[in-house]
């Protein structure tokens, strides 16, 4: 093939992505010596490996499962290995060398040289190793890394990650970055019915069902010729955590697709962390990486506020800059929701003209009340094959009217009761442990004696709460 100017900028933001990534890896010395650990290298004599050369075995691990590596590919690997070698980027006006350097001998023999030198492990028996740590620790920087390592991919030897059927056992690792579930059969009534079964969100279901009701009076107005004003998809999700908008936004996401607004439907999730980068010129680069997966869908950004509050630097300011640039330039095909606390997002919005011009659809997330805390815990108690007995059942919803009597802004609603159920199921282990005759229906029960105490749940709960805000 040959190299354009084009392909060569691609390929140094790409590179600069990762290498922003591994810079704050590194700067965790607790997760570089875990990482180096867990490492199989070769040899006695072992290097203290940073993110950046361990990004490097990983690419190799999956060029190894690629047929026939083209010469783009080897030379997105040596591109990428001189520049942390050497800190310096190829530069992309010298197209003729870099063109005619590509299919000499002493190319071929740099890039096995790459290769023979990076391997850190066995490719028949081993995956990804820098992913699966950050997967398997929760890392913050997994999404992001994920994200970074498919953009690199695709881009250099068009393995996309989130597409290949063979992806996910190749890596080792789920590559699907929070978009839409595969429905078999999918279609506008079942979104719907899905989005109606959900606990609770009376209001923003009837948001929704007359949002609906205006794109299909579009649709059929376009059908018969008739002038339509534009209608934004750009949408505002107000309200505490826990409340549902993760799982709205993915909806409306499909919703969009069936009514044939949105060409895919998919949702990719970030926040500012996902969006902003340390150095400048690199922040830029990150949104239009996030914005080339969501096109054609939806990007929920979540805590949004945060990208105008003043950290130390500009850069959420160019973040939002960046996105409301895509956002009109893809005006077409893809919608942006962005999401938080109602005071917070209200300064975001008011914070930029181009903002409160483009989002002009609020939905209004609530706290849960007490009964429907109660659905949801009953809810994790199906999904896991658990019965709650009727003195359980009192001490639970003794404890759910507590906590939403104490409730603020930053009470969780079914993350808390996610916590709960966990410690309650922990609480079961502890008491039946030591049953010598377990039955299948004593595995099952929670008993009130398996409810902490309604006061110490709501102690726990916003003793946290307070620690988290300081």
């Amino acid at each position: 093939m040959t190299f354009t100017k084009e392909y060569i900028t691609d390929l140094k933001n790409a590179t600069t992505i990762i290498l922003a990534i591994s810079d704050a890896l590194n700067s965790d010395a607790k997760t570089i010596s875990e990482l180096n650990e867990s490492l199989p290298q070769k040899g006695e004599n072992k290097l203290l490996l940073k993110a950046e050369k361990i990004f490097i075995s990983d690419f190799i691990f999956v060029f190894s499962k690629i047929k026939n590596l083209s010469e783009k590919a080897q030379f997105g690997l040596a591109y990428y290995y001189d520049a942390i070698r050497n800190r310096h980027f190829a530069n992309e006006n010298d197209l003729e060398n870099l063109n005619k350097l590509v299919a000499t001998n002493a190319f071929k023999s740099h890039f096995n040289k790459i290769v023979q030198d990076n391997i850190l492990f066995d490719l028949d028996k081993s995956k990804t190793y820098l992913l699966n740590y950050l997967k398997q620790n929760k890392h913050p920087k997994f999404e992001e890394a994920k994200q970074a390592f498919n953009t690199f991919l695709n881009l250099v030897c068009d393995f996309d990650v989130q597409k290949n059927q063979n992806a996910n056992d190749v890596l080792g690792i789920d590559f699907k970055m929070h978009t839409v579930h595969e429905v078999e059969n999918d279609s506008l009534e079942k979104v719907l019915d899905e989005l109606n079964s959900l606990i609770g969100l009376e209001n923003v279901k009837k948001d929704i069902a007359e949002l609906v009701n205006l794109l299909k009076v579009q649709q059929k107005r376009t059908t018969q010729g008739l002038k339509n004003i534009e209608i934004t998809l750009h949408t505002v999700f107000l309200g505490p955590p826990g409340t549902g908008k993760t799982t709205v936004a993915r909806l409306l996401g499909r919703i969009f697709k069936h009514l044939e607004f949105l060409t895919k439907g998919q949702m990719i999730e970030t926040d500012r962390e996902g969006m902003v980068a340390g150095y400048v010129g690199q922040t830029a680069t990150k949104v239009d990486a996030i914005v080339a997966d969501a096109k054609g869908g939806v990007l929920f950004i979540d805590e949004a506020y945060a990208l105008s509050q003043n950290l130390g630097n500009d850069y959420g300011g160019e973040a939002i800059n960046t996105l409301l640039k895509r956002m009109e330039d893809f005006r077409e095909d893809f919608a942006v929701v962005v999401a938080g606390y109602d005071e917070p997002m209200q300064v975001f919005i008011d914070s930029n003209p181009g903002l409160r011009s483009r989002f002009n659809r609020y939905f209004h997330f609530n706290h849960f009340s007490p009964d429907e805390l109660f659905a949801i815990f009953e809810i994790y108690c199906k999904k896991a094959d658990f019965i709650i007995t009727e003195e359980a059942q009192e001490k639970l919803k003794d404890t759910f009217d507590l906590l939403y009597q104490k409730r603020d802004d930053s009470f969780g609603n079914a993350r808390v009761i996610r916590n709960i159920f966990e410690k309650c199921i922990q609480q079961q282990a502890n008491r039946i442990v030591k049953i010598k005759r377990i039955t299948k229906k004593v595995l099952r029960t929670l008993t009130e004696e398996d409810i902490p105490e309604p006061m110490e749940t709501v102690e726990q709960v916003f003793f946290k709460n307070k620690n988290d805000n300081e």
